[in-house]
């Protein structure tokens, strides 16, 4: 993966754009990495493969999934009890 400083972004902006769309650049600064540059294909396909579930807490659940969840516990302690 090609790494560039923060300050190369102003000085070798151009340079910086046709490594990223070759693939993913690391941009540091105080030698750190602090961001990554994508091309758009790169994070179009990154993004298609994300999870898409999301958290939630008992208190945000839709009564129908609550009433699933209540289910789903209640099946549980059953299987146990056997």
């Amino acid at each position: 993966m090609a790494r560039y400083t923060t300050s190369d972004l102003s000085r070798k902006s151009g340079d910086v754009i046709a490594d990223a769309l070759r693939g993913p650049v690391t941009i540091t600064q105080r030698n750190k990495p602090r961001l990554v540059l994508l091309s758009i294909e790169d994070y179009r396909r990154l993004m298609s493969r994300a999870d898409s579930r999301k958290a939630g807490t008992l208190a945000t659940m839709s009564d129908e999934d609550f009433l699933d969840f209540r289910h789903a516990v209640a099946a549980y302690a059953a299987e146990g009890e056997e």
